[in-house]
């Protein structure tokens, strides 16, 4: 049986996981400014973490300024948009962003896009209805994301494809944030080498970007979600775990982002990116 100390340590933990992912949220635009939250009941069902524990996370966005309690069971998205700036550098950038499931990858993706006004192409959004079309006409499931017909007939294409958007976007002069797992491109070199080349021949420059995130936050996340493409994790979380490594990074030089509940907030780390991006200064 757990002390007092552990268990109070375990909800300090989850408190601020669930507080990260509700700032990433406010961050990427996905909560907008004046949106009425789920009551604290709804969202730990959501969350499946205990009412405790949102109160606690909902104390900590408070104190941040980012959610105002407008009676006992009604919280607000207080973050009014900013008009920014867009940023239109001499020449353009493409930062590919790569991650397990659930580390965040596509929040980071998004408040990038926001901060800068580049375009955002993500895997998911763009490829999903293809491959899960694709998947059933071959007989499989369309959530399947681990045969062997997955990997080596549909995969291919979708990275394909993502690239092929990205590389219209450098040669028409304009900067793309590309999000996508890139796990197995990130490993090979000689991937990494031809794609910085191919970008270069059209004047651009690319920068890696892996976001780390530790397992429980993971799946955390990936229960939030609720996509059916989680079902098989989820449903064997240990046997998944076992299929990847955590603490991979990229073998180029790259950007590592820290999204555990104990790193800097995403959107601080996404604008020390920029900055180094349009300064040119190494990152």
């Amino acid at each position: 049986m757990p002390t007092d100390g552990s268990a109070l340590d375990r909800s300090d933990a989850l408190h601020k996981q669930v507080a990260r992912h509700i700032r990433n949220d406010i961050d990427a635009g996905v909560l907008r400014d004046g949106e009425v939250l789920p009551s604290t009941r709804e969202l730990a069902q959501r969350w499946d973490v205990s009412v405790f524990t949102i109160t606690e996370a909902m104390k900590l966005l408070a104190e941040e300024g980012l959610v105002v309690s407008k009676s006992r069971s009604k919280r607000v998205v207080q973050a009014p948009d900013q008009p920014r700036e867009k940023l239109r550098p001499p020449a353009p950038h493409m930062v590919l962003i790569g991650g397990y499931a659930g580390s965040g990858k596509s929040e980071l993706g998004r408040i990038l896009a926001r901060e800068t006004g580049w375009a955002i192409l993500d895997k998911d959004t763009m490829t999903r209805p293809v491959v899960e079309a694709a998947l059933e006409v071959l007989g499989l499931s369309p959530n399947d994301r681990e045969s062997e017909a997955y990997h080596n007939l549909i995969r291919p294409r979708e990275y394909e494809g993502l690239m092929a958007a990205a590389h219209e976007n450098a040669a028409s002069g304009a900067s793309a944030v590309v999000a996508a797992p890139f796990i197995k491109e990130f490993r090979d070199a000689a991937w990494v080498e031809r794609t910085h080349a191919s970008f270069t021949a059209v004047g651009a420059t690319v920068t890696l970007v892996w976001v780390y995130c530790d397992a429980e936050s993971m799946q955390m996340y990936i229960r939030h979600r609720g996509a059916a493409r989680d079902a098989a994790k989820l449903a064997d979380w240990p046997s998944y775990l076992n299929t990847i490594d955590v603490d991979f990074r990229p073998a180029e030089p790259y950007v590592l982002v820290d999204n555990c509940a104990s790193g800097l907030p995403l959107q601080r780390q996404a604008r020390d990116l920029v900055a180094a991006l349009v300064s040119r200064e190494p990152v």
